[in-house]
């Protein structure tokens, strides 16, 4: 349980901002990546559920049907993604990525990743090892976000994050710290 308004707002506020520096300095280490975080969001989320069709796609990323078609027309035309009719369904379209979308998602994770490895580098050994012991409760709470959204959809089919797992119970203490 969240102890009150402050500590979640400060939350908010700080996954607000990680994002926007994470966007910054992607922008800075790969500037030759002219895609949009809306686009490498989509890409990665038919990387990681391949076969996905438009509407999964919008209910997954929380987007307007008219604005998943849009980004896939705009990938379609730039060679990044594949849309094939469904063999079972001829009036359904299912995508997938081309090997230049896969590159393009691939480059985006070494990107993040690099980005983050280098700023964690910085950071004081204590810092670090607080950040690494918190990386199972931040799993739970995109977990517990991802099954706010699924109740609000009706637990219509949406593709989840592959490395969300099911909510499990706290360690007894971790570093001395009771969660």
């Amino acid at each position: 349980m969240v102890q009150n308004d402050d500590t979640e707002r400060e939350l908010a506020d700080a996954v607000a901002r990680l994002r926007r520096a994470m966007r910054r300095a992607a922008r800075s280490t790969d500037p030759q990546n002219k895609l949009s975080v809306a686009q490498l969001e989509l890409l990665s989320a038919v990387s990681e559920n391949p076969g996905t069709r438009p509407g999964q796609l919008a209910r997954f990323l929380h987007l307007a049907p008219n604005s998943v078609t849009t980004l896939v027309n705009g990938l379609h035309t730039m060679g990044l993604i594949t849309r094939a009719s469904n063999p079972d369904d001829r009036r359904t379209v299912e995508l997938t990525l081309t090997a230049a979308g896969e590159e393009a998602v691939r480059r985006w994770q070494i990107t993040n990743a690099q980005i983050l490895r280098t700023a964690f580098d910085t950071l004081h050994p204590g810092w670090q090892s607080l950040i690494s012991s918190s990386l199972p409760a931040l799993r739970e709470l995109i977990g517990s976000i991802d099954s706010l959204v699924d109740r609000s959809t009706h637990k219509t089919q949406v593709p989840t994050h592959p490395k969300t797992p099911a909510p499990t119970e706290p360690p007894a203490a971790t570093n001395g710290v009771r969660p």
